[in-house]
């Protein structure tokens, strides 16, 4: 039987749009709070996090559409399924299926991508917001550079053209997702072999792995779009921006200032650790967060 990273958290299966079931998680009670993971995490990233919060607040944890346990939809022509936007409406639709309106949201990289939209989409609905070891995605191709396209070559390899990057990783996923995990972190031992186990579960399935280069391909094409129509808006909730000091994030960016060119709150430092902040650092994450959110 696979492990239970967050023992005692209910189990959801929410119909967010037609045809997309999102997978999710909660426990706890109190003043709610939604964890979206990245690639190639699931919400068993949050097992240190999700449960000590759950200690004084009503926790959600979800699969992002593409990823874990939740539905994994063909992306259409613009690859618009996959679009931070339908993602940040996934969210919203199982924060009111669990009876929460307004709520504080907690994005790790991709999930952080997505919590940057539901911001800006449905500002009502979020009281704080909170990003893990991202630069806002326009910036980051803005900006690009050598430098930035070596560390981060998967930014350019997943959204090319289907069927190339999937075959390829297809060819030996368990090797390119290992790759993946021990280049991003750095605090060895942080992603242990049955929360590894968890993630290669997930990864082996090719609909799987098709669902994470689409929905690269919407953040380089629809996702740009809808950033360029929002150019001049601004987060207007409280943001957190924590990064791993030891990441390409932080060593490439100036991240509280890029943060400030899109919203009018913002704090947040640096960690030491790489970029999954969640598992090589829940300690600090978890302090930062108590803070944040009291």
């Amino acid at each position: 039987m696979a492990a239970d990273f967050l023992p005692g958290f209910a189990r959801h299966r929410i119909d967010t749009a037609p045809g997309v079931t999102i997978y999710a998680r909660s426990g706890g009670s109190g003043p709610p709070v939604l964890l979206l993971h990245g690639h190639p995490q699931t919400l068993s990233t949050w097992l240190h996090i999700g449960p000590r919060l759950a200690e004084r607040r009503s926790v959600v944890a979800m699969d992002l559409r593409g990823y874990g346990d939740s539905s994994k939809p063909e992306g259409g022509g613009r690859h618009e399924a996959y679009s931070k936007r339908v993602m940040a409406a996934d969210a919203v639709a199982v924060m009111r299926a669990l009876g929460h309106e307004r709520f504080a949201v907690i994005g790790h990289d991709r999930g952080g991508r997505v919590a940057h939209r539901l911001a800006l989409d449905h500002g009502e609905a979020v009281e704080k917001i909170a990003v893990f070891d991202i630069a806002p995605t326009a910036t980051m191709y803005a900006r690009t550079d050598k430098d930035f396209a070596t560390r981060y070559f998967w930014w350019f390899f997943f959204i090319q053209p289907a069927p190339l990057p999937e075959r390829l990783i297809g060819a030996d996923p368990d090797y390119f997702l290992r790759h993946h995990i021990e280049n991003q972190s750095k605090t060895p031992g942080s992603t242990p072999p049955d929360l590894y186990a968890e993630y290669l579960r997930c990864y082996a399935d090719p609909a799987c792995r098709h669902a994470i280069c689409e929905d690269y391909r919407a953040s380089a094409g629809i996702d740009l779009d809808h950033d360029a129509a929002d150019a001049d808006k601004r987060i207007t909730t409280p943001l957190l921006a924590l990064w791993g000091a030891k990441g390409t994030v932080g060593k490439t960016y100036d991240v509280l200032a890029t943060w400030r060119e899109k919203a009018h709150d913002v704090t947040g430092r640096a960690l030491d650790c790489g970029h999954t902040l969640q598992e090589e650092q829940p300690d600090e994450v978890l302090a930062e967060l108590e803070r944040f959110l009291a």
